[in-house]
């Protein structure tokens, strides 16, 4: 059996070194995989919008790239869960298509976006470890996918609205527990325990056994990989915890409350009481430890899902 070594994970890859121009060809193997066709990155775009007014979203993306056909590709890391995530998604896909289109331009440059998101966080419900979203126009009595026409170079063609509109990719990091088979497994094995096959002709794989070498860090660099590995670990650690009281908690509620109100609706109401209230605890227990740790604003908001008033004012507290 092959040997397999350690790499330093995707996910701080993607935030300090997959910006370079010569390490494209991991992201571009990683995308190439994921939506089965080639994939070459013509330049990185700028992955931070600025706001407009004060009522206005950031649209933080870890990285936001245009491949060799135009379309705009978003790929981003999500560490925590968070509850408005689809909303959150919908919203970087529909100002990542405004941002690339001037006023009084025809909608022929529209992009067409494909927005992956990495998620290191239990999110949704279901037994795959990637899912993929896409709008399409059906009949609802025939059942077939509406075509229109569009100009392309000079020539009116055919297509599916499918091939116009935004596509969702959503990694589920966590639920993937197999032997790699295929390129896409050799992929989600290394995203989820950073090893890698020694024999590995996966596209991007290769440039990753290269280039994201542990050993290869200096001593700076590992430091800040370590810290960054052991607040996972921590905020990881806090919110199962969290979440086990939570539950435990919301029985109990759920039991005192039912006796006296209904068993059935009481023990739901504890629950989910208790649920949230151990949530936002494990949250706040986690910010604290990072802002001890002199993170930055924007990356503690990243990671626990706070808003930057709530950082602020638990800030205040910790003074």
């Amino acid at each position: 059996m092959a040997q397999e070594n350690t790499y330093i994970r995707f996910d701080w890859a993607m935030k300090h070194m997959l910006r370079d121009k010569s390490n494209f060809g991991i992201l571009e193997g990683f995308i190439s995989v994921l939506l089965g066709e080639d994939v070459k990155i013509v330049e990185l775009l700028e992955s931070e919008s600025n706001q407009e007014n004060e009522s206005d979203k950031f649209n933080r993306v870890d990285i936001k790239a245009k491949n060799s056909k135009g379309h705009l590709i978003i790929v981003e890391v999500q560490l925590t869960r968070q509850l408005y995530y689809l909303q959150r998604i919908l919203y970087g896909t529909c100002k990542a298509i405004t941002e690339h289109i001037n006023i009084g331009e025809k909608y022929d440059q529209v992009k067409k976006v494909y927005s992956i998101s990495i998620l290191y966080c239990d999110y949704g419900q279901g037994d795959d470890y990637v899912y993929h979203g896409q709008t399409r126009f059906k009949g609802i009595h025939t059942g077939n996918d509406l075509l229109v026409n569009i100009k392309e170079d000079g020539v009116i063609v055919p297509h599916l609205p499918r091939e116009v509109f935004p596509e969702y990719y959503l990694v589920r990091v966590n639920v993937y527990d197999k032997i790699p088979e295929t390129p896409l497994d050799e992929w989600m094995t290394y995203l989820k325990t950073g090893k890698v096959k020694e024999d590995t002709r996966t596209p991007g794989l290769q440039e990753v056994k290269k280039k994201l070498q542990y050993l290869s860090m200096s001593p700076k660099e590992r430091r800040a990989y370590e810290e960054h590995m052991d607040t996972i670990m921590v905020q990881n650690d806090v919110l199962d915890t969290a979440r086990d009281e939570g539950r435990a908690e919301g029985r109990a509620e759920g039991r005192a409350e039912g006796r006296a109100e209904g068993r059935a609706e009481g023990r739901a109401e504890g629950r989910a009481e208790g649920r949230a209230e151990g949530r936002a605890e494990g949250i706040t227990s986690v910010a604290k430890k990072m802002i001890a740790k002199g993170m930055d604003n924007a990356t503690i908001c990243a990671l626990t899902g706070l808003s930057a008033k709530d950082l602020d004012d638990l800030r205040n507290q910790c003074r």
